[in-house]
């Protein structure tokens, strides 16, 4: 097992590196990147489309720092998503060496995203305490209420990188969905947006949960419902259990494959 974790930190640092290598700003992008979103979302809906997350509601930000909690949690699914499906194609030197687990590779793509994800997760909370003058206490809540999130991305990853190799047009459908999460998510929107008839329908796409419990844990200041947490745990353990044991059963296949 200590070998696993020193092999995953190994393979993830060298993934994180080499999406700067040659840049002369190197991991600093990291940070500037989400910050200057959050600067533009911040201009563009607070002063030009004069944009309120609550109806009747004059605070200014509040509509860029709960579209940008939201984005946060899209992003890092889309990041995995994306990269999933031609995963193993990429890593093909990997494939025909019966030594390396394989498996491995979805928690590199999921760390990576989680590296990204959660730096963003720093910049909006600086954000936040510039324009409101404090932060939440029950921020330091965060990684508990991402570890399911975490967990079903892992079973997303396993799942469309098994795919991925016997259908390549997936890669072709993905852009497609991750467009469609992102709508059908309250990215843009909240939950009580809707008609009460449809609300419910936005929990079963996976994203919802979390953006939910992100946002009354950082923007609202609110522990999220355990009830919801405890049915969005059991649901993502059950996704990445399913996503793990349709890649350790086809597994033997990628090496005839490719």
């Amino acid at each position: 097992m200590l070998n696993y974790l020193n092999l995953l930190r190994q393979i993830t640092l060298r993934d994180i590196l080499s999406r700067y290598k040659g840049a002369a700003m190197g991991l600093v992008w990291s940070f500037v990147t989400p910050l200057a979103m959050l600067v533009v979302y911040t201009f563009v809906f607070s002063e030009v489309f004069g944009a309120r997350w609550h109806v009747g509601s004059d605070d200014r930000v509040g509509f860029a720092i709960n579209l940008f909690a939201g984005l946060i949690v899209h992003g890092a699914f889309a990041e995995c998503a994306s990269r999933a499906t031609g995963l193993i194609a990429q890593n093909q030197n990997y494939v025909k060496r019966v030594v390396f687990p394989l498996w491995l590779l979805s928690p590199m793509v999921m760390l990576s995203a989680l590296f990204h994800a959660m730096i963003s997760f720093l910049v909006l909370l600086l954000a936040f305490a510039w324009f409101y003058g404090f932060v939440h206490w029950q921020v330091i809540f965060l990684p508990i209420v991402l570890l399911p999130y975490v967990i079903f991305l892992l079973g997303v990853i396993w799942l469309l990188s098994a795919l991925g190799v016997f259908l390549r047009d997936i890669g072709q459908v993905m852009p497609v969905l991750i467009t469609a999460m992102l709508f059908m998510a309250p990215v843009f929107y909240p939950v009580n947006a809707l008609p009460e008839a449809f609300q419910g329908w936005l929990y079963f796409n996976p994203l919802t949960p979390a953006i939910e419990m992100i946002r009354a844990l950082l923007v609202v200041g609110e522990l999220p419902s355990l009830a919801l947490y405890c049915k969005y745990s059991l649901a993502s353990a059950l996704a990445a259990a399913c996503g793990l044991a349709f890649f350790l059963r086809v597994r033997k296949g990628f090496a005839d494959v490719l």
